[in-house]
């Protein structure tokens, strides 16, 4: 008896019993879940397969903005944008800028899964947004001097020497652009560069000021000053403090590298050097916030001299 039942057990290993005592094979159900599943990962990997053809179709040369603040500014700039993705589902908040902006200037931007921003983000806090745009346009220096004529203002110009960290580089951007500089000038080597974390940093001020990327320093220094413009380096070094000297003339105040300050030749070349007073136990600051400082200072004077 007892191996007749192991031998009807075997037969309905298989099966189940429903109410009506009929056998029902069990693998069915699981085929159709299996065809279910089939279903949507076709369908995602065609959704993937459509946007990765659009990112290829995408001028090589293109760039990246991430990032809701730095997407409304290229936005509102002049850049060529090729297309602009948001993540499905985000209707909240400045997003519905973006979109409304996007309609207005006739861009198109596209829904996609949030997973597929992560894979695309370099700055790994996309917020939701990236858009694919034409490269930023480096400007000459005489470009600078220009825009400073224009505003019939004296030229104000940042000069980053050898800032490596984006973070910096895009805090001093944003400074530089709220301060009203006219530019700012930054090394081809040895030196961060405009990228996707340095405009996300920024807010899109990279979108604004004008950024000149130059070959040597010391041969831009040269040809600021014979603009007639006076150059004030930021060295811990400096017998002279920040705010005891008359930043409201034509000016371009060099901020140098993350631990080791301005290049020797860089620092010979100013006009002037300049320090900010040290109180604590640690003695230096990081290069943007010491930048942000002396830059504020200038624009402080030159409001009070109109």
């Amino acid at each position: 008896m007892s191996i007749k039942n192991n031998k009807n057990n075997k037969n309905n290993k298989n099966s189940k019993t429903n109410k009506n005592n009929k056998r029902v094979d069990t693998y069915s159900h699981y085929k159709k879940d299996d065809k279910k599943l089939d279903k949507k990962i076709k369908e995602l990997k065609e959704n993937n397969r459509k946007v990765e053809a659009t990112i290829g179709s995408q001028d090589e040369d293109s760039s990246k903005v991430e990032g809701r603040n730095a997407v409304i500014e290229l936005l509102k700039s002049n850049r060529e944008i090729n297309k602009i993705f948001i993540a499905k589902g985000e209707r909240q908040g400045s997003i519905n800028d973006i979109i409304k902006l996007c309609k207005d200037k006739g861009i198109v931007f596209q829904e996609v899964d949030k997973a597929k921003l992560d894979e695309l983000t370099e700055t790994n806090h996309h917020q939701g947004v990236i858009a694919f745009a034409s490269p930023i346009e480096y400007k000459e220096i005489s470009d600078i001097i220009e825009i400073a004529k224009q505003r019939n203002e004296d030229p104000f110009i940042v000069i980053c020497d050898e800032i490596e960290d984006p973070h910096n580089l895009g805090a001093l951007i944003r400074t530089a652009e709220i301060a009203g500089c006219h530019g700012l000038i930054i090394p081809k080597r040895r030196s961060c560069q405009v990228t996707e974390v340095v405009s996300k940093v920024s807010c899109g001020a990279t979108e604004h000021l004008a950024i000149a990327r130059v070959g040597n320093i010391n041969d831009a220094i040269e040809e600021l000053k014979q603009a007639g413009v006076w150059i004030y380096g930021t060295d811990g070094s400096a017998k002279k403090l920040y705010y005891e000297e008359d930043l409201t003339g034509p000016i371009a105040i060099i901020i140098g590298s993350e631990g080791r300050g301005m290049n020797k030749l860089v620092m010979k070349n100013c006009d002037v050097l300049l320090k900010i007073p040290m109180k604590g136990h640690i003695t230096s600051l990081n290069a943007s916030v010491s930048g942000g400082i002396v830059i504020f200072e200038a624009v402080r004077q030159r409001l009070l001299k109109k």
